[in-house]
């Protein structure tokens, strides 16, 4: 269990304050996940790209994020976890700037790498600061909501972007992303006060170096903590079809409008919110959360395995994936509580970020996998390829639940 700050009876006010703040920065983080996939008509055109090319700018933002997320879990844990969260949204905000200005594939490709640097810091401090700022009893329902609106700000940046793109241009897209880093960063310094954990890591240092011989990597050789690792990354392999291309995998193989896609997408993260608030209540009462995770991602996977076989009427596309997306939404506050046991006292930032670059990593090999199958005019690949990865990710979860159970047995 991790440590967390005591908090007396009036905590409901400052909770909600700390989850409310903590999230604002979870659905900005989010919002950059999709800064350049609903833009990539118009990159495509401006630059002569091909899809594999424009999965790689991907590909970049995720492995940069990947080894920055395992690296700022024990940067959160040395210098802080709001320091570090001020740091990576100023490097959104730079990079989305950079994006903006790019005029060649090189400078994408280079600024790509900026954001997924600064994208690298959010799970390993926001769980730090809800672990250590939240009361116990709410954390299942605090992990809900981060959850809730990590998938508003996946839901709301295909419609805003592309907008912005159709009115104006793809460059005045990517400067209102920079806007709105810049101004989260602005309401974080604003409150910095109730978010601020370095009294609470100071005591947690003063208490590692009372046990020597103990060491920081010491967790890595937990298999809980390498399979919560590959939980991510199946999940994110999966997710990586809905990220990427799937307006354009539905174009060609449904025969849909592009806007019709981009419709099915902001259907899948709203009810992916929808469900992971649902969850949140599912997790808090629920002793055996590997059986939530593999039950949500047995029927999204079942959803994705129908999508693929091309026989939805196209006036049932939008509802199957937000059926899709409710199914994988249920499962994350369960799978935050799964991560939640596997970390050892003392190592929230660091186990954090070594599980959470599970995430990165799946969404850096996926794009030019996807992207190569679209080039093969293979579109329905995609969500049978989707389908394979919630089962493997259910699998995963399952061997997560029963480790933990020995574990338990071996204890009593």
């Amino acid at each position: 269990m991790s440590a967390v700050l005591p908090l007396d009876s009036t905590s409901f006010r400052r909770d909600a304050q700390v989850i409310g703040l903590v999230g604002v920065a979870h659905g900005t983080s989010h919002f950059f996940h999709l800064i350049l996939p609903p833009l990539f008509p118009w990159i495509k055109e401006s630059f002569g790209l091909s899809y594999a090319e424009l999965g790689f700018l991907m590909t970049v933002f995720f492995i940069v994020s990947g080894i920055g997320q395992f690296l700022a879990g024990f940067l959160v844990d040395r210098y802080g976890a709001l320091q570090v969260l001020l740091g990576g949204m100023a490097l959104m905000g730079l990079s989305a700037i950079g994006l903006a200005m790019s005029s060649n594939y090189s400078t994408l490709m280079f600024f790509a790498g900026v954001a997924g640097l600064g994208n690298s810091i959010f799970h390993p401090s926001d769980f730090t600061i809800l672990n250590r700022r939240i009361s116990p009893s709410r954390l299942p329902h605090a992990f809900s909501w981060h959850g809730v609106a990590g998938s508003i700000g996946w839901a709301i940046a295909p419609p805003i972007l592309v907008a912005l793109a159709t009115l104006y241009s793809w460059h005045a897209a990517l400067l209102f992303g920079a806007a709105l880093a810049l101004v989260v960063l602005g309401l974080l310094i604003a409150n910095r006060e109730r978010l601020d954990t370095r009294e609470i890591e100071a005591t947690i240092v003063k208490a590692n170096k009372s046990q020597p011989g103990a060491s920081n990597l010491d967790f890595m050789k937990l298999p809980a903590v390498w399979l919560c690792f590959a939980f991510f990354a199946f999940t994110a392999m999966a997710l990586g079809v809905i990220q990427s291309f799937t307006p354009a995998a539905l174009k060609a193989s449904y025969g849909v409008a592009l806007g019709i896609g981009t419709a099915c997408v902001t259907a899948y993260m709203l009810a992916n919110a929808v469900g992971t608030l649902a969850g949140g209540f599912l997790a808090a009462k629920a002793s055996q959360h590997d059986r939530v995770v593999a039950g949500a991602l047995g029927a999204a996977a079942l959803i994705a395995a129908i999508i693929a076989t091309g026989i939805i009427p196209t006036a049932l596309l939008i509802f199957f994936f937000a059926l899709m997306g409710f199914g994988s939404g249920t499962a994350g506050p369960s799978r935050d509580l799964l991560v939640r046991a596997a970390a050892p006292k003392n190592a929230t930032g660091r186990v954090y970020g070594v599980v959470y670059s599970g995430l990165d990593a799946g969404l850096a090999i996926a794009p030019p996998i996807f992207g190569a199958a679209m080039d093969a005019n293979h579109p329905l690949w995609l969500f049978t390829m989707m389908s394979i990865f919630f089962v493997a990710a259910l699998v995963a979860a399952m061997s997560v639940g029963l480790k933990s159970q020995r574990r338990a047995e071996r204890v009593a």
